[in-house]
């Protein structure tokens, strides 16, 4: 895990070097702010490390690795007004440290800057990276729309849910490792197999994020725990739960999830039903069921067992933590 952390720092380096604060203030600063509150950089750690082990040029990933950051970020900042989050990383959302109006505008302008960070590269690379950064994109909001749409249907299925949660999620992970391997110039075998590497990974971080989001620690996770029961979000745990649950606890379940009620009570409730029928220990057994799923795809890579094992020991750390 030392090279990743190696990847982290340079890459917060270069984008402490890149994005600066300037005027109109008032624009950039939200950006500044919610690109300096920390995050796992994930993503970008991606791009680097895939480039990487395909023995491509490290320096050239980094303006790949801003961008998809930058971008991420600003899925945050919306997803945050739309879900009237007061908590991000463990600090103030943008729209509740200055204003909805502000996120809007500061998420907007992060998108075009996510733009920009690809324009140095030359014209072949540039095509396709461009390409799949915009599928990549559309694929996102097509998911947040799902996610939204969710809340007011009572037919959501684990099979949708998991669809939404890949484009919502996991394609942005699987297009950040894509990259690194698109700088590399692999061929596209080998750049489909890690995009599906990356694809699976990522459902699996985003049904840990799930898990944490109810049973994890709110001091180490950063956001306010139970926001999904809050919000009355149909995640794996409430669609297990409804799959697996006694009638008594389902229509309890459909009773709390149709409140607007944004307490503590309705959040122990739910936590309780779920502890109850063992949703918790379903989920991480779903959780390890997608990351042994990418780990069987680093067996058709063309690259060296020690380089498979870096990508394998790193799947496994993401599904151990508590942020």
């Amino acid at each position: 895990m030392e090279r990743v952390e190696t990847y982290k720092e340079n890459f917060i380096s270069y984008l402490n070097e890149k994005v600066v604060v300037k005027e109109p203030a008032n624009l950039y600063e939200p950006i500044h702010y919610i690109l300096q509150i920390g995050g796992k950089r994930l993503r970008p750690v991606l791009t680097l490390m895939t480039c990487d082990l395909f023995n491509g040029n490290l320096k050239q990933a980094y303006d790949a690795a801003l961008g998809i950051e930058i971008f991420h970020n600003f899925t945050l900042v919306h997803d945050d007004i739309m879900d009237s989050a007061p908590i991000r990383r463990g600090k103030e959302t943008v729209h509740k440290k200055w204003d909805v109006n502000t996120g809007i505008l500061s998420g907007d302008a992060m998108m075009i800057v996510a733009y920009q960070c690809f324009e140095n590269y030359e014209p072949i690379v540039f095509k396709k990276l461009l390409k799949l950064f915009s599928k990549t994109a559309l694929e996102v909001c097509e998911g947040q729309q799902l996610d939204i749409d969710f809340e007011t249907r009572d037919d959501v299925t684990i099979e949708a849910y998991l669809q939404m949660i890949t484009y919502k999620t996991s394609v942005l992970v699987a297009a950040a490792m894509k990259m690194g391997a698109i700088i590399a110039e692999v061929d596209a075998i080998e750049g489909e197999l890690i995009y599906d590497f990356g694809l699976n990974i990522g459902i699996a971080f985003q049904l840990q994020d799930d898990y944490l989001d109810t049973f994890g620690d709110e001091a180490q996770f950063g956001k306010q725990i139970g926001g999904d029961i809050s919000e009355n979000k149909k995640t794996f745990l409430y669609l297990k739960a409804m799959e697996v649950c006694e009638m008594k606890d389902k229509e309890k379940l459909r009773t709390l999830y149709k409140s607007t009620a944004n307490n503590a009570h309705k959040i122990n409730e739910v936590t309780q039903i779920f502890k109850k029928n063992n949703i918790s220990e379903i989920t991480i057994l779903e959780i390890e069921s997608y990351t042994n799923k990418a780990f069987e795809i680093l067996d058709k890579l063309s690259i060296s067992d020690e380089k498979k094992a870096i990508l394998k020991n790193f799947g496994s750390s993401l599904m151990k933590r508590t942020i």
